[in-house]
């Protein structure tokens, strides 16, 4: 059964890690091309100072630049979180809210990049806001893109095989 953004939309928005966090999947691009997030700001998960916790600004982050990528570059493609980086420019005080974006021009350039193989290191940014518009936090991730290997080749050791479990 093929993953559609209203069936991972729906996933998400069941998912205890998630749900427990107060973290809403909004949107889905149809064409998998960008995400809207909300972490909702409640007692359960404020910090110490009841403002938004930072692992729960990284989190409502963590799935979706992978996920993304993924959907548009098709089961050919390994794609993996590298790297990540998050600054926390003031405190949550509302609902914080992040737009992550894959432009299709975007993917079509990593797909180009690892035609024959290679290993691509990709950075991509999302700045969440509060209610008023004011950057909470600046976030980078780090996309490892390759191309599979091809399994009918001799002597060669299949890659590991991940079936994300929504599928």
């Amino acid at each position: 059964m093929a993953m559609t953004p209203d069936k991972l939309k729906h996933w998400i928005n069941t998912w205890p890690t998630f749900v427990g966090q107060g973290i809403e999947v909004l949107e889905v691009g149809d064409d998998w091309t960008h995400a809207l997030v909300r972490l909702n700001s409640t007692e359960a998960n404020a910090n110490y100072l009841g403002t938004a916790f930072g692992g729960s600004l990284f989190s409502m982050l963590d799935p979706f630049f992978v996920i993304l990528a993924l959907e548009q570059l098709g089961p050919d493609f390994n794609v993996w979180d590298k790297a990540a980086e998050i600054e926390f420019v003031r405190p949550g005080t509302s609902a914080v809210t992040a737009r992550i974006d894959m432009p299709a021009d975007i993917v079509e350039e990593m797909r180009a990049a690892t035609k024959d193989g290679e290993k691509l290191l990709r950075w991509f940014e999302v700045d969440p806001t509060d209610e008023a518009g004011e950057v909470v936090a600046r976030a980078r991730r780090q996309l490892y893109v390759r191309k599979k290997r091809d399994r009918s080749l001799p002597n060669v050791i299949p890659p590991v095989r991940y079936k994300p479990r929504w599928r």
